[in-house]
């Protein structure tokens, strides 16, 4: 990738995703520093994540160590809170480099002015759930939380979350329905800020690369639990390529590329220096 370029992954649901997807997702990591320098995780990197105060789940050091090399090599990485890892605080900011955000938001990806969102919660519908959000990520429910022994907490969450019924098959007709409604949200809001150029979602683990007019594109980078996908983000193209799940040896594969509109003056081989500045709020 060019030096302002953004590689944006979602939905590693790493823990619970099939091993094989697993290793594949940690080399890829292990070359993100040589892809790109802003490095962009749209939710649920973890199936679970919470900060206690003095232990972590052993399960996730191989991906906080590939994170803080990142870190170190000089990557920019920003983590958008999923409905599976909402629980982030100091222990990423601080210890690992991670800039935590709350979607939606506006902010830069590739140069280009964007809208970033994970997805839950977005679009019509779904009350019981967006009642439950409020409540699960409130500070009450975190303080409580936080007095469960790791392990019960880890075991507890693993029995209520569905990631494993998703290995080895397809989207199935709620994934589908979910991505439709994501898309649909994207549609809008794109009309709703003629300013952005870009929606990133991601939530529904169905990995999609739209133009919707000329310029403007939705782009859902997909999920490791399936379809081992991420977008690459760069002014004069947007690419959604796959890893060969069950092949950590494998060449990526391009799925999708739309490349900017010809004569486009903010496209092309025109650069734009990667954004430094805060993200803002949508």
């Amino acid at each position: 990738m060019r030096e302002n370029g953004t590689l944006l992954l979602s939905d590693a649901h790493y823990g619970a995703a099939p091993e094989s997807h697993e290793r594949a997702f940690l080399l890829f990591l292990d070359g993100v520093a040589d892809r790109t320098s802003d490095l962009v995780i749209n939710g649920d990197l973890f199936d679970f994540w919470f900060e206690y105060g003095s232990v972590l789940l052993r399960r996730h050091f191989d991906v906080l160590v590939r994170l803080r090399t990142l870190v170190d090599a000089g990557v920019r990485i920003r983590m958008v809170s999923g409905n599976h890892d909402f629980w982030g605080g100091s222990f990423l900011r601080e210890e690992i480099g991670v800039e935590l955000l709350e979607g939606p938001v506006r902010t830069t990806l590739g140069g280009r002015p964007s809208i970033l969102a994970h997805g839950d919660g977005l679009g019509p519908g779904d009350l019981g759930y967006k009642v439950l959000k409020r409540v699960i990520r409130s500070p009450v429910a975190r303080f409580g939380f936080r007095w469960l022994h790791p392990d019960l907490s880890a075991h507890l969450v693993r029995g209520v979350s569905r990631t494993e019924s998703r290995h080895g098959g397809v989207p199935d007709e709620e994934s589908l329905a979910r991505a439709g409604v994501l898309r649909a949200w994207a549609t809008g809001t794109l009309a709703s800020h003629p300013e952005v150029e870009l929606v990133a979602l991601a939530h529904c683990h169905v990995p999609e690369l739209t133009e919707v007019e000329p310029g403007r594109i939705y782009v859902n980078s997909g999920d490791w639990v399936q379809h081992c996908t991420w977008a690459e983000i760069e002014r004069d193209r947007v690419r959604l390529l796959r890893h060969p799940p069950g092949r950590t040896d494998a060449e990526p594969e391009l799925l999708s590329e739309i490349p900017s509109p010809a004569g486009d003056a903010s496209g092309g081989n025109a650069r734009r220096p990667r954004d430094q500045g805060p993200t803002g709020t949508l």
